[in-house]
């Protein structure tokens, strides 16, 4: 494995999202920053999207881990394709509720009681769903439903929807109008400018032990920026593929040629990695198998 070739003690370009990875680069803390604004300030609503591979799951965990000791319920829904009925019996078990036994009144009774006894202990209730651009029409208007269970809702509950550009789409439809106008805070996480890209690729082989930061020459940083854009994830594949590439022909150093000819091995003849947003969702589709 290239990790003792590279003398590296794990993996650096590893595709999991891990919190102890996180690259603040300026648009990450500035999110991270609107994150927790949102909630010290109990925002209605909250949007946060970002293209794939931008971070935004990592950067959730990492806002997550911040709460601790604080006084916020949170539920975490990071798969959204769910039916009312499914919903409804994720949300009572998050919070501690009587499991929903397809009841919506009862439902409501039982949430209405744990917003009050928030507002009354000063506390916050949060709900924050990933890959929210999933979401069916008919959940996301339940989801604003819940901001109405009760007057206290607009005073201890908020909801930050994260997902993919494709959410405003989403939620530009005619039916969603009444949540949009509840929406206070909107942030789009951006590609990594070159100097990032150089930076995460330091700061992700330090965080994997390296002994050394000339692993990848600096025309091949360059290169890496070019063909990915700064994607964070497109980035790692890139650069675990280089690594590899490089052990197999005993190279120390990653230069233009091996990121050219990974480049070439991790696409069809003729396309580079693409810039789009349904492009680049296409590609890596096809470089993961999902």
């Amino acid at each position: 494995m290239y990790t003792s070739y590279y003398n590296l003690a794990s993996m650096p370009f590893d595709l999991n999202p891990d919190p102890g990875m996180l690259f603040l680069s300026d648009t990450h803390k500035e999110a991270l920053a609107t994150l927790q604004y949102a909630l010290m300030e109990k925002k209605w609503f909250l949007v946060l999207t970002g293209e794939v591979g931008t971070g935004k799951t990592t950067l959730i965990q990492v806002f997550l881990q911040s709460l601790a000791g604080q006084t916020t319920k949170y539920c975490l829904l990071s798969n959204p394709s769910l039916k009312v009925e499914e919903f409804y019996y994720y949300i009572s078990h998050c919070f501690g509720l009587d499991e929903f036994d397809g009841n919506k009144a009862k439902f409501l009774l039982s949430f209405t009681e744990l917003l009050e006894q928030a507002k009354e202990k000063g506390d916050v209730i949060l709900l924050l769903i990933d890959e929210a651009h999933v979401l069916p029409i008919e959940l996301l208007e339940e989801v604003r439903l819940l901001s109405n269970a009760n007057p206290a809702a607009k005073t201890v509950l908020t909801i930050f929807l994260v997902g993919q550009p494709e959410l405003n789409e989403h939620l530009a439809h005619e039916r969603l109008l009444p949540l949009r106008q509840r929406i206070s805070l909107r942030f789009h996480l951006h590609d990594f400018t070159e100097e990032e890209t150089e930076a995460y690729i330091h700061f992700r082989l330090q965080k994997a032990g390296a002994r050394r930061l000339d692993i990848f020459s600096n025309d091949a940083l360059s290169l890496i920026h070019q063909k990915t854009g700064g994607n964070p994830r497109l980035v790692n594949l890139l650069c675990d593929h280089c690594l590899i590439s490089g052990f197999s022909e005993g190279k120390p150093v990653i230069d233009q040629d091996i990121v050219r000819s990974c480049v070439a091995e991790l696409h069809s003849p003729g396309h580079q990695i693409p810039r789009g947003g349904e492009a680049k969702k296409s590609l890596l589709r096809k470089l993961t198998g999902l």
